[in-house]
């Protein structure tokens, strides 16, 4: 299921290429847990030259049941690299908050279970 998705380009002009690379990386995400509410994905030129070209920035907010997953990715000079490592470190937050609420629904289970029992 696709949840609902906020992109944004800041200082730069539109692109439908990078826009599908955010669309299917998105898609990768919700494939390691379902339970994503909705993202936003800004990716910023940043307005100072780094050495010979223009700095990208990203930054993810990504909504999960009881919480948030936020992703600070700054300074590189080509965006697709800067969304890659952006979204590796999403996908990493996204599996340690899975294992975390699969820990959590286990222990509330056993819980469940010594005292019904």
């Amino acid at each position: 299921m696709s949840s609902p998705m906020q992109i944004t380009l800041r200082h730069m002009e539109r692109s439908d290429a990078l826009e599908t690379r955010v669309r299917r990386l998105v898609q990768r995400l919700e494939r390691l847990h379902s339970g994503i509410l909705s993202s936003r994905i800004v990716i910023e030129a940043a307005h100072h030259l780094r050495h010979q070209g223009r700095a990208f920035v990203v930054r993810l907010e990504i909504k999960v049941p009881g919480d948030e997953i936020i992703v600070d990715r700054d300074h590189h000079e080509d965006p697709y690299v800067a969304l890659r490592d952006a979204f590796e470190a999403a996908g990493r937050q996204v599996e340690d908050y899975a294992r975390r609420r699969s820990v959590e629904k286990r222990r509330a289970n056993r819980a469940a279970a010594e005292t019904a029992g």
